[in-house]
């Protein structure tokens, strides 16, 4: 196994006092003990996608800067109190992706269609006008919700354009995001079995992976388009 299989109680109370000290002075001075850090919660995130591997296709892992983009935000602090990485599947073929948000009091697990381009959100509301059956029997599977509870993610107000508001699946239509969140305490992302935990979760969505795979990859008549 590569990288390192835990985080650190260490790395968590550097965060701590980052969010207390979210100023460049105290960054710079201790910014050697941040990329200590940074390079250990890097390998934490290469074991997670290790692991992905075994079940899925990983394109591309990515660990966001720290740094913050202030120039639209009314807090200036420069930088995040938090450490965070993304997985994306395997290109046109499988579509989604995964993503580890560490934050004391706040960690927590998504996956799904965060920002499904315009031609792929209108694909999956039509699939769900015509028939969201088999789009809820998959989010329903008592395995998948047992650990990830109810879909989520923003939502147009009524229906989107060109949908009927009175259609029994709006409720599913009106959604921007396809996205599950699963949260963590700091004493479960600090146990020896968190990364066992993050990759159990990542497994009990594969049904509803392999389902959006489907949708996106065929036309309305499960037609290639690929």
């Amino acid at each position: 196994m590569a990288g390192n299989t835990t985080i650190t109680k260490a790395s968590f109370d550097f965060l701590k006092e980052l969010e207390k000290n979210n100023n460049r002075d105290w960054f710079e001075a201790n910014k050697a003990t941040f990329k200590s850090h940074e390079k250990s919660v890097k390998s934490f995130f290469e074991a997670v996608k290790e692991k992905l591997n075994h079940h899925d296709e990983i394109e591309k892992m990515k660990m966001f800067r720290i740094y913050r983009d202030v120039r639209f935000s009314t807090d200036k602090t420069p930088y995040k109190t938090h450490l965070a990485g993304s997985f994306s599947r395997l290109g046109n073929n499988l579509r989604g992706g995964y993503y580890l948000h560490l934050k004391p009091g706040g960690s927590f697990l998504a996956t799904g269609f965060w920002e499904p381009n315009k031609e792929d959100l209108f694909r999956i509301r039509k699939e769900l006008e015509m028939d969201a059956s088999e789009f809820r029997e998959v989010i329903n599977q008592k395995s998948l919700k047992s650990i990830w509870g109810d879909i989520k993610g923003d939502a147009v107000k009524t229906a989107p354009k060109g949908f009927d508001k009175e259609h029994p699946d709006i409720d599913l239509i009106k959604h921007k995001q396809f996205i599950f969140v699963r949260n963590f305490t700091d004493k479960e992302v600090l146990t020896d079995t968190f990364l066992e935990e993050v990759d159990k979760s990542y497994r009990a969505i594969r049904p509803y992976f392999d389902l959006m795979s489907d949708i996106l990859t065929t036309n309305l008549n499960g037609e290639s388009i690929l």
